[in-house]
């Protein structure tokens, strides 16, 4: 099985947390509205690939001050190494900081509904509409409200084969989608450094995710070998 991917969600300025788990990753999220001042010299830190994130407060994140201090510190990442950017698919003037964001790093446009799951045709065409303005990477966030809302979010990800992204349902009830996503296909899933630093309902750490991998890494080794042993 390919190594799934996980982003560990930076939310403070503990390099001791961060460095901790830095070989158990693929990439970080730099949470720019919840790490405030100081941000900018934690990154230099930083050895595996990364995301700018400056969340919208209306998307479930904590920047008070205007947009266009928002988009400047985005673009401020950009110039001190970030590899791909987060930025909202509802943002005002989504059509300026596009270009911006992809003259340096990948664009990932995101949509979160924080009160339920979509259904699948409104999802789709939310994915449709990252693509057609830009979108590297197309992520879309719910929140789960009843267990077959991780098969809703999940389907989405079989929808687009041939695209980059990721989607899972925050929440207790969404547990399974934020596992699964990278294994039925989405491209990578988050969590968080350690426990109490969570970004998100429902996150977990990045050592109880990446333990769950490999033991599904073990099973998947053992059903081989007793498959192959019972043919030979």
């Amino acid at each position: 099985m390919k190594r799934p991917k996980i982003c560990a969600v930076i939310v403070s300025k503990d390099l001791e947390a961060i460095k901790a788990i830095e070989q158990s990753i693929e990439l970080f999220e730099v949470r720019i509205d919840l790490i405030g001042d100081g941000w900018q010299e934690l990154v230099k830190q930083l050895n595996k690939p990364w995301i700018a994130c400056n969340r919208s407060a209306e998307e479930g994140g904590r920047w008070e001050e205007d947009e266009a201090r928002r988009i400047e510190e985005l673009v401020k990442a950009i110039e001190l190494g970030a590899n791909i950017v987060d930025i909202e698919l509802e943002t005002r003037n989504l059509e300026e900081a596009i270009p911006l964001i992809k003259k340096r790093a990948k664009c990932l446009l995101s949509f979160h509904e924080l009160e339920k799951t979509p259904s699948l045709d409104r999802m789709k065409g939310i994915i449709q509409r990252q693509l057609e303005v830009g979108a590297d990477i197309c992520k879309v966030i719910t929140t789960a409200q009843r267990f077959e809302d991780n098969l809703t979010v999940l389907q989405l990800i079989a929808e687009f084969p041939k695209t980059k992204m990721v989607s899972f349902a925050m929440g207790s009830l969404g547990l399974a989608s934020r596992i699964l996503c990278p294994l039925v296909g989405g491209d990578f899933t988050y969590a968080s450094t350690e426990k109490g630093k969570e970004s998100a309902p429902g996150q977990i750490t990045v050592r109880n995710l990446r333990t769950i991998y490999e033991m599904v890494a073990r099973w998947e080794i053992g059903s081989y070998q007793e498959k192959h042993e019972s043919v030979e």
